[in-house]
């Protein structure tokens, strides 16, 4: 055995802790920091825990997320509300379900104080009226229907004007087994107007639709929106849905299911159509036969994707877009036995979209080296819910973004294969140990071939210390490391932060490493004592322009 590489202080395995530093055990018997509660709060609304990870099942992982949720709401409930609320607006998140959870939990179980403002947030948090039957059925598991949730719910739908509320009572007529009728029937607003008392908040004509969304009661004055969807439900044609379509703007969701099998039906939804559910229709849309090669209805379709203005107006989240792509390319619905063969012009559109969102992203001017873990725990779960999307997909898109931006970047992955670099002791050793391989992904590639480029290597354990271990090694001058990771790792004969180190006295430069963690979990490579290194919550557009601010030195 090796007694300097069981034990040490200035070179420590990574199955072993640092001493002093604070580490504690991860998933798989290695060693790294913990995050603390308010970090798993951002990760757990930003990136959620659906699927889970390799090592820990969704039960668990949203268990753990759960219970740190409800230490920040117990620590400091108006400052986790807080949290709540900005990463809901900001839109620094795929989905809002995990914003909404913690907004119920702390609407049942904070102080009183924190239950009062949590109710308060919750027309800021709940923007639509599917959110709001989202979070119904979150608060349910945390509280009783009460005076105070139920003027707050009645407020949730007295913030959104007539014809908005209208349009989102036919979109979202139920989620999670409750319908508006339910809700209203429960929070029970009043139906007059009074200034000044909270009590009787509703105008007439929020009262109008209540009575016809509670009882079906028709009336002059209730918004146009709701005669199109009576007459469409009774429509006994596809040509005759489209034609309502076309006058009163109706969404898919106010139609007869038999319908939307008419290429004319979703050429009229297509005019109007929102980007977010465009691009969540591109495969029924050519199913149908109004997206094919040539057609009217791909270039109408190429020439939305295309449009900068419309994609930033829209605030489309990245994730949203890669999903659709993913989704749109494998030709093929997860949940459905649905088919289409998918059109190449629009696949482009949609990296092209994927890409303008973040178009905002400025060259660093650093020299900087991309290490992505590709080990097989990164190609299990789901970043923020979003089937079919793992860790590794997402890492492989942000890489592609990075190597657009940076001239001076060389991207690698963590691989066992024999032509990988590797260190032992002072020398290079092939064979299957853990190492690096070079990965080719470049600026103008497409994303299924960086998903390909992370998906054909060899895997081992991934030693997140390699990055600095090889830039040493080889003479490299690296001003920021960045690994994308799931931190669920033990590999290496020495910690991340070592090494990191251990590089800036062998070269001279004041290097940084950034530690993008792609799951929910409490884990980071990163040491938060050293101002050097930075943990991120990816996936977010966000992302890369967090990263170019810490190499230019401005957190």
């Amino acid at each position: 055995m090796s007694y300097v590489s069981t034990h040490g202080t200035r070179v420590v395995p990574r199955r072993a802790p640092i001493a002093n530093a604070g580490q504690l055990p991860d998933c798989v018997g290695g060693f790294g920091w913990g995050a603390d509660d308010w970090a798993k709060l951002r990760r757990f609304l930003i990136l959620g825990s659906e699927g889970g990870t390799y090592y820990a099942s969704e039960f668990v992982l949203t268990r753990a997320n759960a219970q740190a949720v409800e230490r920040c709401i117990s620590e400091d409930g108006e400052r986790a509300v807080g949290e709540i609320v900005h990463t809901s607006e900001q839109g620094t998140a795929p989905r809002n379900d995990p914003a909404l959870f913690a907004l119920a939990m702390a609407a049942g179980t904070g102080n009183e104080r924190t239950r009062r403002l949590a109710l308060e947030m919750l027309p800021r948090v709940a923007q639509t009226g599917g959110q709001l039957l989202r979070f119904a059925a979150f608060v349910e598991q945390f509280r009783g229907w009460g005076r105070a949730l139920r003027r707050a719910v009645g407020r949730g739908y007295a913030a959104l004007p007539v014809d908005a509320l209208a349009y989102q009572a036919v979109k979202y007529r139920g989620r999670e087994g409750l319908t508006h009728r339910d809700l209203l029937r429960l929070a029970h607003p009043a139906a007059s107007v009074s200034a000044g008392n909270p009590e009787t908040e509703i105008s007439a004509g929020h009262a109008t639709l209540f009575e016809w969304i509670v009882r079906g009661t028709a009336a002059d004055r209730l918004p146009p929106l709701l005669e199109g969807f009576a007459l469409a439900q009774a429509a006994a044609t596809p040509a005759r849905a489209a034609a309502l379509v076309h006058q009163y703007g109706l969404p898919r969701e106010a139609l007869r299911p038999e319908h939307l099998s008419s290429a004319e039906v979703w050429s009229a939804l297509l005019e109007n159509m929102p980007i977010s559910a465009l691009v969540g229709s591109l495969g029924t849309m050519t199913r149908v036969g109004l997206i094919a090669p040539g057609s009217a209805g791909t270039r109408q379709v190429l020439a939305k994707l295309g449009d900068r203005a419309r994609i930033r107006d829209a605030q489309v989240h990245p994730i949203q877009l890669l999903a659709g792509l993913r989704r749109y390319a494998t030709g093929h619905n997860v949940r459905t036995p649905a088919r289409w063969t998918p059109v190449t012009d629009v696949i482009d559109a949609l990296e092209m979209a994927f890409c303008l969102a973040f178009e905002n992203v400025e060259a660093t001017g650093k020299r900087m080296l991309l290490a992505l873990d590709v080990s097989s725990s990164m190609a299990v779960g789901e970043v923020a819910g979003v089937r079919g999307l793992t860790p590794r997909d997402a890492s492989a898109a942000l890489a592609l973004v990075t190597a657009a931006a940076e001239d001076r970047c060389e991207i690698v992955g963590f691989s066992a294969g024999e032509s990988a670099f590797r260190k032992r002791g002072r020398g290079r050793i092939p064979g299957r140990a853990d190492g690096l391989a070079p990965l080719d992904i470049f600026p103008c590639d497409r994303f299924e071939d960086a998903i390909a480029a992370v998906s054909e290597l060899p895997f081992g354990g991934t030693d997140c210390a390699l990055p600095m271990i090889y830039a040493q090694a080889l003479g490299r001058e690296v001003d920021t490391f960045v690994i994308y990771t799931d931190a669920e790792t033990w590999a290496g004969r020495v910690h991340p932060a070592q090494a990191l180190r251990e590089y800036r006295a062998a070269s001279g430069i004041d290097a940084q490493l950034v530690v993008v963690g792609m799951v929910s979990n409490g884990f980071s490579i990163a040491d938060p004592g050293d101002p050097g290194m930075l943990d991120v919550v990816g996936f977010d557009s966000a992302t890369p322009r967090l990263i170019a601010s810490f190499a230019h030195g401005a957190l």
